[in-house]
């Protein structure tokens, strides 16, 4: 009587692979941190072969500590986040209706664009002298450059955002009897808040970058006041101490509208 001798089963890549455990993918916020005790690693041992003076951790964090403790950094910190905050929320208002103006009507483009664009190619910090002449030295002319500053790179972008809606999408909504102002508000505005939103982190940016110059305007406090008197005695601790401050805050504001960004537009397929 034959044996029927069956030959073993051999692994097949699916069963090796079920049997394998899945690698887990290191979180985001994990790679963060690492990036940033790298950076301060490579600080530090740049400031110990001494690099062009340069203060390490251990000094900037005293410094900040004194700064603290005698209410110098909250002062700062507060005057220029509240000259921030006010020329940011006034560019961005004015910035998102003017684009969807210049994007939704020909007339209203063909009028503004020249000036956008003209504007666009001046640098805030060139209108500094025209807004002390104008404006005075008082907290008008540092929140109208910062103003300046997030208009032009918000305006642009909503703009494009407007420009770019897919044709297709208003012709589907005029087909089903939509007028313009429904077709604005349920196909434009949404189509648009992406465009909107990298605009406003943009045009944050720009605000922060605009404050020390702004700051220079006969300023009694702030970051940029502070730095630029530390310059004077040569106090670099104190540098990057104003430094890091605008960069935390500026991180702080920017993740906050990458938070609502996500809000906002979580029907966008993301990668």
């Amino acid at each position: 009587m034959p044996i029927d001798v069956q030959p073993p089963r051999t692994r097949g890549p699916e069963t090796s692979r079920a049997a394998s455990p899945p690698r887990r993918a290191i979180p985001l916020l994990a790679w963060n941190v690492i990036a940033v005790v790298l950076g301060i690693g490579i600080w530090t041992v740049l400031a110990r072969v001494g690099v062009s003076g340069l203060p390490g951790p251990q000094a900037v964090a005293v410094r900040a500590g004194e700064l603290a403790m005698d209410g110098t950094l909250l002062d700062d910190s507060l005057a220029s986040l509240r000259r921030v905050l006010i020329g940011f929320a006034l560019g961005t208002a004015l910035a998102i209706p003017v684009g969807f103006l210049m994007g939704w009507y020909q007339t209203a483009r063909g009028l503004i664009e020249p000036y956008v664009q003209f504007f666009r190619t001046i640098p805030p910090l060139a209108v500094i002298p025209l807004a002390i002449l104008l404006m005075g030295i008082g907290e008008t002319p540092k929140i109208f450059v910062i103003f300046l500053a997030a208009f032009l790179s918000c305006v642009v972008s909503t703009f494009q955002g407007v420009v770019s809606v897919d044709r297709t999408m208003i012709n589907a909504a005029r087909v089903l009897g939509a007028n313009d102002a429904v077709v604005f508000r349920r196909v434009i505005v949404p189509a648009s808040t992406p465009f909107i939103l990298v605009g406003m982190r943009v045009g944050l940016g720009a605000a922060w970058a605009t404050l020390v110059a702004a700051e220079l305007i006969a300023a009694q406090e702030g970051l940029g006041y502070r730095m630029q008197q530390a310059q004077i005695y040569y106090d670099l601790p104190s540098i990057f101490v104003g430094l890091i401050t605008i960069g935390v805050l500026g991180l702080i504001m920017d993740r906050l509208l990458l938070t609502t960004e996500k809000r906002l537009t979580g029907w966008q397929e993301r990668r």
